[in-house]
């Protein structure tokens, strides 16, 4: 089925995108992955090149772009050379730390802030999660408690991604213990404040070389300066962004669902067992047919939600559908890709073997696929 999501403007910037990858990511991506760890110049290289925070506005040195095409493009030219790692830590630029940084930022704060961003020079995180409290936002526990002219704060995050080399960390903080939804805010805190340090880098199952790490704040005294938006707001901002951060969820899925699927094709064209090629067989071509048939269809879906973003009008409830639908498919479609490929499948040199480790944290960054279900459920019953 063609698609018709994309127009030539799109295009020559994929062809940007593609070089940019093949010069910079592609020779080092493996060695990143064993090392543990990507150099913070590479994503400063990125920005510099328009691969992500293209839509901070010209005044403070993007390109005032919000075309949420764009950012597919990003997603599935990452996916195409299987640089998972390092598509993760743009996507969080542009589908978590950007949408606050653009958002919920006065005149004074995207001078100080997104000039540094759209260079390069500074990286952002956000910091939600804390190690009793995931999906549950309420169950926040740091404290920032007001102290003339700074906000003390205490506590500790993580699963923080980007946390080792984030410049620049939005902090979710309980203001008001007796306030209920209404006693959370946002602070932006700087690399160097007093009281905040860094933990350990996570070792993860996959997705090795992208950062992810815990921090913990101790009398941290953060300006009150950086507070983001108003005091008493925070769960609400929190929750207004969560459509961007679950569409960039399914957007990375879906492309690297078809840049696996596209490479297995391939292989099944070229190897052969018992002297026929494995895509010689009926059971390999029904299960190439019935994966290409909803790689396709939930290409629609993910198309669908772009253009409604674009517009303004993909709500929590279709973008929780497509966040939970598209990663679940992925989980499926790269494990069935990997038996395709057989032993060479479970080999690391194989862009089939690593994606399957990297795939599977899809169905619970973002919200669980559990978490998902509850949110449309809900909408259903409330009808």
């Amino acid at each position: 089925m063609e698609r018709h999501l994309y127009d030539a403007d799109h295009e020559a910037y994929r062809s940007t995108v593609r070089e940019f990858l093949a010069r910079e990511v592609v020779p080092h991506k493996d060695r990143w992955d064993d090392e543990g760890w990507i150099p913070r110049e590479v994503y400063a290289k990125a920005a510099q090149a328009g691969l992500y925070g293209i839509q901070i506005p010209e005044e403070h040195g993007g390109a005032g772009v919000t075309d949420y095409r764009y950012r597919m493009v990003v997603c599935e030219e990452v996916a195409r050379v299987n640089a998972l790692s390092f598509g993760l830590t743009v996507a969080l630029q542009d589908d978590l730390f950007l949408a606050y940084a653009l958002a919920r930022t006065d005149d004074e704060q995207k001078k100080r802030w997104l000039p540094g961003v759209a260079s390069g020079e500074f990286i952002g995180a956000l910091a939600m999660t804390e190690p009793g409290t995931g999906s549950d936002l309420q169950g926040i526990r740091t404290s920032a408690v007001r102290d003339g002219d700074h906000y003390v704060v205490n506590g500790q995050k993580t699963f923080i991604s980007s946390g080792i080399m984030a410049d620049l960390v939005v902090l979710a903080v309980r203001t008001d213990p007796d306030a209920g939804s209404r006693g959370f805010s946002l602070l932006m805190v700087e690399a160097g404040t007093p009281g905040f340090e860094r933990g350990r880098k996570l070792d993860k199952i996959g997705l090795p070389s992208q950062d992810t790490a815990e921090l913990f704040f101790s009398d941290a005294r953060v300006p009150v300066a950086n507070l983001l938006g108003e005091e008493g707001k925070g769960l609400q901002y929190l929750m207004s962004h969560l459509p961007r951060e679950r569409l960039g969820v399914a957007a990375k899925a879906i492309a690297t669902s078809r840049a696996i699927l596209d490479l297995t094709i391939d292989y099944c064209q070229d190897r052969t067992a018992f002297d026929r090629r494995l895509v010689d067989f009926q059971a390999t071509r029904f299960e190439l047919a019935e994966l290409e048939t909803e790689v396709d269809i939930a290409t629609a879906y993910v198309d669908q939600s772009v253009l409604a973003y674009n517009a303004g009008e993909l709500t929590p409830v279709e973008a929780a559908k497509g966040k939970w639908y598209v990663s679940e498919l992925q989980k499926r479609v790269v494990d069935r890709c990997l038996q395709l490929h057989g032993g060479y499948g479970f080999m690391r040199e194989y862009a089939v073997g690593k994606a399957y480790v990297d795939t599977r944290i899809q169905t619970i960054y973002g919200g669980t696929t559990e978490i998902m279900k509850e949110i449309i459920g809900r909408d259903i019953a409330s009808r």
